[in-house]
């Protein structure tokens, strides 16, 4: 199976864990200061569509009349208000769809509520919140459109009043820092088979890892070679931003030393084909160049 086909179909831990209803509604409790035990009042969104370059968003489901998109994430990024956009727009599209717009009457709608929750190796603060107009080319102090995420770091030391609330979520990350730390002594797929093994005698997730082990095994070795990919691509792409910045500060200099060495020469009164000869040796550049140079002045 290709990875573009793993990531279309099968589940992320996270997601399996949490479209459990009664996960679901203790995440939800411990981030919204609520007791809710009902999960009949939870209704998960199931549209197939709410995706966006073929990854859907991991958890959303509606509760109160508040919209809930859940995202689990190993890796940073900035582009999640967008993203977001696109699967809200979807879910709400099929939540008006036996409703006319045309309507006189104004169509009430969930109150929406974005949290990524990031469990990557980068230090990130505690929490950040994203806006969508961050990423406008024009700011703008009242932006006519706004989508603003909550992005908590669940990571070890981060959060622990939300972790403690949420079991789950609390387990979720033992389980996740087992695989990462075993990981550096041994091969992945002896270092996940450990993790579950382990949290399994420590009654950590032990019901979720007992019934679903073949499939978290599988799951857990491609997440983290995901992870250990994307984050190569960063690296590769900072790697290159740095290229680019010292061929452009050294091209910045390389203009300037012309420009000065014209000024140079003009001021003792150099004929112009003693100029151009100069500044065309020096720099080894056209003569033609070189009178574009001259002529800028």
């Amino acid at each position: 199976m290709s990875r573009e086909t793993n990531r279309n179909y099968k589940d992320t831990i996270f997601r399996m864990l949490f479209k459990e209803p009664d996960n679901a509604l203790s995440l939800y409790n411990a981030l919204n200061r609520t007791s809710y035990k009902d999960i009949k009042k939870l209704q998960f969104n199931t549209l197939e569509n709410a995706i966006y370059m073929n990854i859907k968003n991991d958890i959303s489901f509606l509760i109160m009349n508040q919209l809930n998109l859940y995202e689990h994430q190993s890796t940073y990024t900035q582009n999640m208000p967008l993203r977001d956009l696109l699967y809200v727009s979807d879910i709400l599209q099929e939540y008006v769809k036996e409703k006319s717009l045309y309507s006189s009457r104004r169509i009430n709608l969930p109150n929406p509520h974005f949290v990524v929750f990031y469990n990557g190796t980068e230090r990130k603060p505690e929490k950040l919140e994203y806006r969508l107009s961050d990423s406008f080319f024009i700011t703008e102090e009242e932006p006519e459109l706004e989508l603003k995420v909550t992005v908590l770091n669940i990571n070890q030391g981060m959060n622990t009043d939300l972790k403690e609330k949420c079991k789950i979520l609390k387990e979720y990350m033992i389980y996740v820092d087992k695989v990462r730390n075993y990981t550096k002594l041994m091969p992945l797929n002896n270092a996940v088979e450990k993790a579950v093994e382990e949290c399994i005698k420590e009654n950590v997730l032990k019901e979720f890892l007992s019934k679903q082990r073949a499939e978290v095994i599988k799951m857990s070795i491609y997440e983290y070679d995901e992870e250990k990919e994307l984050r190569i691509i960063r690296a590769d792409e900072r790697e290159i931003g740095k290229e680019i910045g010292r061929k452009e500060g050294e091209e910045s200099a390389r203009k300037l030393g012309i420009m000065v060495l014209i000024d140079v020469l003009n001021e003792l009164n150099a004929p112009k084909d003693i100029v151009l000869e100069k500044v065309s040796e020096k720099f080894e550049i056209s003569r033609e160049e070189a009178e574009e140079y001259l002529n800028c002045k």
